[in-house]
């Protein structure tokens, strides 16, 4: 709903606090104490919602560079669109969603344009698999309003997920080979091997920085320009965000210590890296848990 892993655990403690101010009144042959707390939830991310703007990817504010070189300003002022790590999640129903690929980035990145009340009416029942009518009780409305909330909000989905082929399924020993075969060529600053396990139309973005690469050719240019920029001297430690793939970069400091840079999540197609997302956030690492530096 909220795209930001800091406002969901804000969120988390209000629906805690709504729920235990309001459990008196809580009656469990109205309800089960799950659509209960989920109703309470939603309510609580709506009225968050009010008046915010949606938290993009830079891929969804403009056209991708042609310019390896050009500077990388952070925008700070934009509410960027935030990964989550996957041990986080639990058990179910966060653990099945992030299976079906309803908790992968690409897919909570489409979700933010849409309406708060579509969002809403959209995770109950598409990605929660609550009944409309039911759907319609959490959120005070009726079922008509609900289906035809239901059906604009699949349209404008599709509109904002044209650009988004999906994600083919891999086993995990294939993902991790996949992800191991690219740390290595990240490691070794090898950007002919890092190329070859892209996908042809591979993408690359690094929130809050709003400037994103579009195409394989581009992709190994932007990696040569950073390992002229930054040096060649890495380390990278696999992670998981979102349900997908990820890995922790570290770069050789004057101190000779290894310090985090950036925490970077995959979309893999077909066997290879279809997109990869670079997160630079100090906040963000703290949250993964993710060690400041790395001894020599």
């Amino acid at each position: 709903m909220l795209g930001s892993l800091h406002d969901a655990e804000d969120l988390l403690q209000e629906t805690l606090l709504r729920a235990w101010r309001a459990f008196d009144s809580y009656d469990e042959r109205r309800a089960s104490l799950p659509t209960w707390l989920y109703r309470i939830a939603t309510n609580a991310c709506l009225t968050a919602l009010e008046g915010r703007a949606h938290r993009p990817l830079p891929s969804g504010l403009a056209g991708p560079s042609d310019d390896p070189e050009q500077p990388l300003h952070p925008a700070l002022e934009v509410p960027w669109l935030q990964p989550f790590p996957t041990p986080a999640l639990g058990g179910d129903p966060a653990e099945t969603l992030s299976v079906r690929g309803d908790l992968r980035l690409a897919f909570v990145a489409a979700m933010q344009y849409l309406p708060a009340r579509q969002r809403a009416v959209l995770l109950l029942h598409e990605v929660l698999e609550y009944p409309a009518a039911e759907v319609a009780e959490m959120l005070d409305t009726g079922t008509a309003a609900v289906n035809s909330a239901l059906q604009r909000a699949r349209v404008r989905l599709a509109e904002a997920r044209a650009g988004d082929p999906g994600s083919a399924e891999l086993t995990d020993p294939e993902r991790r080979a996949l992800v191991e075969r690219y740390i290595a060529a990240f490691e070794s600053a090898d950007v002919g091997a890092i190329t070859r396990l892209l996908t042809e139309d591979a993408a690359l973005e690094m929130p809050p920085v709003p400037v994103w690469y579009s195409g394989r050719s581009a992709y190994a240019r932007f990696m040569e320009h950073l390992f002229r920029m930054r040096g060649r001297d890495w380390r990278m430690i696999p992670v998981a965000a979102n349900g997908q793939p990820a890995a922790v970069a570290y770069l050789r400091g004057e101190d000779g210590a290894y310090h985090v840079h950036t925490l970077q999540v995959f979309d893999v197609r077909d066997g290879r890296i279809s997109r990869n997302t670079v997160f630079m956030s100090p906040p963000l690492f703290a949250a993964f848990g993710l060690a400041a530096a790395l001894a020599p």
